[in-house]
């Protein structure tokens, strides 16, 4: 009796299914996430952050919470990579990047409960030229709300709009 139930007990186990022989395997780098390999291993179409613009100098692309850029196609000595901004850069199929996405895509969604959580952060409140006083920036003084008289500088004195460099050589080198 006990050969027949330890041979029972055999064919039960051969029956009963066995899970595929992969999962025992190593699996594809490109599979796991977190993965940080060089782009010519990454799969074209696998979303990827924190890549590398420089060899060996650590992560400068798609590193903000919850972001993402996309490998388009794989040349072989270069790879076409979507940013999150949308721009399609070719970048060195040498350099690495991390596969997956950057986790903490609520960041941005964060609700401030009142004004000192905001400095706690280390962000300082903005004052605008105009309502400082003329020896706190040249924009400043005059009675009531007045638009300063002259282009937008800093603080300083310093032009800063975008078009300044031509504005300020005008009419200055006539004959």
């Amino acid at each position: 009796m006990n050969q027949d139930q330890v041979s029972g007990g055999s064919q039960l186990d051969a029956s009963w299914p066995r899970p595929p022989a992969y999962r025992y395997e190593i699996l594809d780098l490109n599979s796991q996430v977190g993965n940080f390999i060089p782009l010519a291993d990454i799969r074209m179409g696998t979303l990827v952050h924190d890549i590398e613009y420089h060899p060996g100098q650590g992560a400068k692309l798609a590193r903000a919470a919850g972001t993402s850029a996309k490998i388009m196609k794989e040349p072989a000595s270069q790879c076409l990579v979507r940013l999150p901004s949308g721009v399609e850069k070719l970048i060195d199929s040498r350099r690495r990047a991390t596969s997956g996405i950057v986790p903490n895509p609520h960041h941005g969604a964060l609700k401030l409960r009142k004004a000192g959580q905001s400095r706690w952060l280390g962000r300082r409140l903005i004052v605008h030229g105009v309502a400082m006083t003329p020896v706190d920036h040249p924009h400043g003084g005059g009675e009531g709300r007045t638009k300063g008289g002259r282009p937008s500088v800093s603080p300083w004195g310093k032009p800063t709009k975008a078009g300044f460099r031509a504005v300020v050589g005008v009419g200055k080198r006539r004959i």
